[in-house]
C-alpha cells in the first residue's frame, strides 16, 4: 500500500511528462501521429486503471522504439499497481539504464520499500536525491527506508528536509512521532504547536468563507 501512495505522488509528473522520444524527427508524420494517439490512449488507460489495455499499448510502442525509457517507466507503474514487483523493478531498472532518471530510481526504491528491502530502498532513494532533491516525497520515502533500517536520527533529518520544502500535516505528524521515539520531547512539542497552528488557520479560513457566503446570500435576498 505504501508504494502505491508514493507512486501516485510521482506518477503525475511521469505520466504527463512529454516523452523526448515521442516525436522522433526520423519518423514519417503519419507514424508520429499514430504514436501520439497511442500515448494518449495509454495515459487514459492508466488513469482509468485499465492496466491490461495500457500494457498492450506500451508493449506495442516498445516494439517500434525499444529504447523508450518513458514507456518502461509507465510499464513499471502498471506492474507495481498490480503488485507484480519483480516485473516492475525490471522495467524501472531498464528505464534507468536508458535514461538517468530520478523518477526511475525513486520508483525502484518504492518497490523495495513495499517488499521490506530497506537497505536497497535507501540506496535507490539516495541515488534519486543526488539527481533531484526538490520533491518532498523523495525525502519522505527516504526517511521511511531509514526508519526501517533502525536509523531514526537519519530519518529525522530526511523528514526535516521534507518539511522545509512543504510543511504538510501528515509529514509533520510523522516527524513528531520520530521525535517522540528518540525521546526528543522539546522538538515533539514544537511540532504539536505547529500542527495546532495549522488547524487554527484552516478553521479561521473556513469560518471566513462561511461568513462571506452568508453575507452574499443576504445581499441576494434583499
Amino acid at each position: 500500500m505504501f508504494v502505491l501512495i508514493f507512486i501516485l505522488v510521482v506518477v503525475g509528473y511521469i505520466l504527463y511528462k512529454k516523452p523526448e522520444d515521442l516525436k522522433n524527427k526520423s519518423l514519417p508524420d503519419n507514424l508520429a501521429l499514430k504514436f501520439d494517439k497511442l500515448w494518449r490512449v495509454a495515459q487514459e488507460a492508466i488513469v482509468d486503471k485499465k492496466y491490461l489495455k495500457a500494457e498492450k499499448i506500451l508493449l506495442t510502442i516498445l516494439r517500434f522504439d525499444e529504447k523508450n525509457a518513458t514507456a518502461y517507466n509507465r510499464l513499471g507503474i502498471i506492474y507495481a499497481g498490480q503488485k507484480n514487483y519483480d516485473e516492475a523493478i525490471e522495467c524501472f531498472e531498464i528505464a534507468q539504464s536508458l535514461e538517468n532518471s530520478p523518477s526511475s530510481l525513486h520508483n525502484v526504491g518504492l518497490i523495495y520499500l513495499e517488499t521490506y528491502n530497506f537497505k536497497k530502498a535507501a540506496l535507490a532513494f539516495e541515488q534519486a536525491l543526488s539527481l533531484e532533491d526538490s520533491l518532498p516525497a523523495r525525502h519522505i520515502a527516504y526517511a521511511k527506508a531509514l526508519e526501517g533500517l533502525g536509523k531514526e536520527k537519519a530519518a529525522i533529518l530526511a523528514l526535516e528536509k521534507a518539511v522545509e520544502k512543504e510543511a504538510r500535516p501528515q509529514t509533520l505528524r510523522a516527524l513528531g512521532s520520530l521525535y517522540l521515539k528518540t525521546n526528543n520531547t522539546d522538538k515533539a512539542q514544537e511540532i504539536k504547536e505547529k500542527l495546532d497552528s495549522l488547524r487554527s488557520d484552516r478553521l479561521t479560513i473556513k469560518q471566513n468563507r462561511l461568513s462571506n457566503s452568508s453575507a452574499t446570500t443576504k445581499k441576494i435576498e434583499m
